[in-house]
């Protein structure tokens, strides 16, 4: 919905909009809950926005995201509030004037001058109400008070009976983000709101209610089914006209009548690809509806990019794959999945949006799925992935719940499912839409069935009501009962070997490793932990000092015995911290190394697995998480991981019939040919064994070479490893025998220069001995310091160039030592003051003009 300028007169009949955004005033309805600040109190509000942000901007709370503070606001989800403004209305002919809401945060009554229009109770949809009667010359007052959230959705559980779920809050009772109310990974922010635009809407004679454009490719022609309703106050003949790529069409609605369908096609059209298939051409496609005489009353346009979508899932010799295709080529997805990016989504720019969606097209992500317990994505987003190709696959919005099917909600959902359905169909990034998260799978293993006792738990919505509003609205796109779902009810819903599967027993029970043991088909979800970065847990904590396990750092780690599940993994694996420092970059690279070992191994079964969605690429709120980019959008080492094992081409070593394969995987549209060597050396860099291929990968696939018992079998475990090399035409490969907590790791040996460019510093390390997972944490001396790599294994004599960006001059000193530049083996003599390490400072005459010599 734009509303253009504040302010705009109606001409000649055509729809004209006033924003109201402006002069609101928000104050809580008196309780015994509400804060002696608070109470009888009326503050500025923003709208968009919500109370918390309002209260923040006022000075009335504290920021939730800092701290423990998150608990003191608790109240603010039980209580009433009233949202109040006033504004000028100068009456002209226009025969209808409706409010219109376009978002509202949750259960509110609407009144203009006293006079209620109307009453909501579904986040996730807008609405419309003729307030023409209302209106009155001059000033005129609009209210919209809020009912508590709680109250509402514990009201609901109360009459319908109780729904098992997965937290301990009634967010199945009512249509809202369910996230508000807490997740293993966000705060309990119960919100209330004006959350999306709202103003008047004037027209006379028709306007266009509904657009939807349907695209298709089909033998090269572009085709586009518009479907086109029409409101109206006049009984006369209406005229929609459309053009799209040069091409134009028009139908007639009828005296009485109040929907069309016209059909353009266009010849040869420049297709839309997917990130890493081709371009991304945009078309605008504008429509007209028009009176007998001519008169252009309303007018719609909207981008859109001619591809065709399918979902192969004929059942194979491995079971049922989940295969997309775009334009027919089947798409190998590198997906993450996408929560709300703030727990307040009305802080979230375009621009922000911009900088996420870079950050995961740099990691070679190609596919986002929007998870069921956020929101139906704004337009920034999907207009942002379709100039990007970035794929979405968008969750209906129920998650890790039984929810109820009886009214109110039945029409609820069914209402919500429409719009977001109609409102989001002529977006070539969205290409797959599922029924919900987890929530078959939870009645099949969760112990739901005994406390349902026959109640309704969502079956309905998933496999009845979804799928027929899906497909009589869009039936260009496929539809997914659920997130996992094996593709029939006679299979479990979570069986790797049909459909998509959803692998927590990693993280939960299960080391890392035990990715290995699944070949499954699609793999929706997977993650694993870690916190965020250091100046992100600075910045939001005032923990003295910062442990794992202080205050702070507690209250911002939401998973069940998450600090118990990061230790477990640690022991499997790396040696033991002594510190904060260390406990934090052990951690980090341990949900890196995770992600990264099942990405590889799934992509190197790309003949059995079409895809993964790596949970999750970003975070709501600065919080201990599976995400890749934390809450105040830093880069965690996973996403450096993420980007190697998503890259294009891909070079892994992998455990096969009792030995070792390489196996290099090309999603390029070009074969990959390049001689390759695979060697076994010590870890002091002297070779033991060594072969050669010759590479030969066609587009889109995937080779496994076995490695000889040679190369396969090591002389000695702990001291040594191989080393598959391509060449620039992709990142090496590395296979360790040995865990990092058993190798012979000698003390780290290193040299680095610190040199000052343009925007930051290059730091080139040389290695004197291996250097295991080399990282550089630059934000631990300035806030905004990023560095390009991360997670760089050297072995001796091998160098390394980091380019860090900064805003000011950095300590050439502290940028390369300890905290703030780690590798594994640092571990080993990490009790020796810095100057006291072995190590020597780079010759002057090999150094760059300006460079500081450092000792490692």
């Amino acid at each position: 919905m734009c509303w253009g300028c504040p302010e705009q007169r109606r001409r000649g009949g055509v729809v004209t909009r006033q924003a109201l955004h402006e002069g609101w005033r928000l104050r809580a309805v008196a309780g015994p809950q509400v804060p002696d600040a608070v109470a009888g109190r009326a503050v500025p509000a923003t709208v968009p926005g919500c109370v918390h942000t309002d209260l923040l901007a006022a000075g009335l709370i504290d920021d939730p995201f800092l701290d423990a503070n998150e608990t003191a606001l608790a109240w603010i989800g039980r209580t009433d509030w009233e949202y109040a403004t006033t504004f000028g209305y100068a009456p002209g002919d226009d025969d209808r004037i409706d409010l219109v809401c376009a978002g509202l945060d949750t259960v509110a009554t609407v009144t203009l001058n006293g006079v209620e229009v109307g009453r909501t109770a579904n986040m996730h949809r807008s609405y419309r109400f003729d307030v023409r009667s209302a209106l009155r010359p001059g000033e005129n007052t609009l209210a919209v008070r809020f009912d508590p959230a709680y109250r509402y959705a514990e009201e609901q559980r109360d009459r319908l009976g109780d729904r098992p779920n997965a937290y301990p809050e009634p967010f199945a009772f009512i249509r809202k983000m369910a996230c508000n109310f807490g997740w293993d990974w966000g705060p309990t922010l119960v919100t209330a709101g004006i959350w999306q635009e709202i103003g008047l809407h004037a027209w006379s004679t028709a306007r266009l209610g509904v657009v939807r454009p349907l695209v298709t490719v089909v033998d090269g022609q572009g085709r586009v089914e518009l479907h086109v309703e029409v409101e109206r106050v006049a009984d006369l003949p209406l005229t929609v006209r459309a053009e799209v790529a040069g091409v134009t069409g028009e139908t007639t609605v009828a005296a009485g009548q109040r929907t069309a369908a016209l059909t353009l096609t266009v010849a040869d059209p420049e297709l839309w690809w997917p990130r890493g298939y081709g371009a991304q051409p945009l078309h605008p496609l504008t429509v007209h509806l028009s009176t007998p005489d001519g008169r252009t009353v309303d007018t719609w346009s909207h981008r859109i990019g001619f591809r065709s979508v399918r979902l192969d899932t004929t059942p194979d010799a491995h079971g049922t794959p989940f295969t997309l295709h775009v334009n027919d080529v089947p798409v190998l997805v590198r997906g993450a999945n996408w929560i709300p990016d703030d727990a307040f989504p009305t802080r979230i720019t375009r621009d922000r949006l911009a900088h996420r969606f870079t950050q995961a097209a740099d990691a070679n992500v190609n596919l986002l799925r929007v998870w069921g317990g956020g929101r139906y994505e704004s337009t920034d987003f999907y207009s942002l992935a379709d100039e990007r190709g970035l794929l979405v696959q968008q969750d209906f919005l129920f998650a890790c719940a039984a929810y109820p099917e009886e009214e109110p909600f039945g029409t609820e959902v069914e209402a919500e499912a429409r719009e977001q359905v109609a409102r989001l169909a002529g977006h070539p990034s969205l290409v797959l839409w599922t029924g919900n998260n987890e929530n078959i799978w939870g009645w099949h293993d969760w112990g739901w069935q005994e406390p349902l006792a026959g109640r309704s738990w969502g079956r309905g919505f998933y496999l009845d009501l979804l799928p027929r509003v899906v497909g009589e609205l869009d039936p260009t796109r496929p539809y997914w009962p659920g997130s996992p779902w094996s593709g029939v009810e006679a299979i479990h819903p979570n069986d790797p070997a049909h459909g998509t599967t959803h692998l927590w027993d990693v993280w939960n029970t299960d080391d890392y490793t035990r990715y290995r043991e699944y070949v499954p088909r699609f793999v929706a979800e997977f993650g694993y932990q870690a916190p965020p970065a250091y100046a992100t847990l600075r910045r939001a904590l005032s923990d003295e000092p910062l442990a794992h396990d202080s205050p702070g750092m507690a209250h911002h780690q939401k998973a069940a015995d998450g600090d118990a599940k990061l230790q477990r993994g640690l022991d499997a694996h790396l040696p033991a911290p002594v510190d904060f420092d260390d406990w934090h970059y052990l951690t980090q690279l341990n949900q890196a190394r995770a992600i990264q070992l099942g990405v590889e191994h799934f992509r190197s079964h790309r003949e059995v697995c079409s895809g993964t969605i790596v949970w999750q690429l970003n975070d709501c709120w600065p919080v201990t998480s599976w995400s890749a980019v934390d809450g105040d959008g830093r880069r965690k080492p996973l996403w450096y991981a993420l980007r190697r094992a998503y890259a294009d081409r891909l070079l892994t070593v992998q455990p096969r019939d009792g030995g070792l394969a390489l196996v290099a995987v090309n999603e390029t549209g070009s074969p990959w040919r390049s001689p390759v060597t695979v060697t076994r050396c010590t870890l002091a860099g002297e070779p033991r064994a060594t072969t050669a291929y010759q590479l030969d990968v066609p587009a889109y696939a995937a080779v496994t070479l076995p490695l000889p018992t040679d190369l396969a079998a090591a002389g000695e475990e702990r001291r040594e490893l191989l080393v598959a090399e391509a060449g620039d035409t992709a990142e090496r490969a590395l296979w360790f025998f040995a865990e990092d907590r058993d190798a012979h790791w000698p003390a780290a040996r290193y040299e680095a220069t610190v040199q000052q460019v343009d925007g930051g510093h290059r730091v080139r390390v040389t290695a004197r001995t291996v250097l295991r997972d080399l990282t550089l944490f630059p934000d631990r001396l300035d806030p905004t310091a990023e560095v390009d790599a991360a997670l760089v294994t050297l072995l001796p004599g091998e160098s390394a160039t980091f380019t860090v960006t900064c805003g000011a001059p950095l300590d050439p000193v502290a940028l390369t030592a300890r905290p703030v530049l780690r590798c594994v083996n640092d571990l080993v003599d990490r009790a020796a003051p810095v100057a006291d390490r072995p190590g020597g400072l780079v010759p002057a005459a090999d150094r760059p003009d300006g460079a500081a010599p450092v000792a490692g």
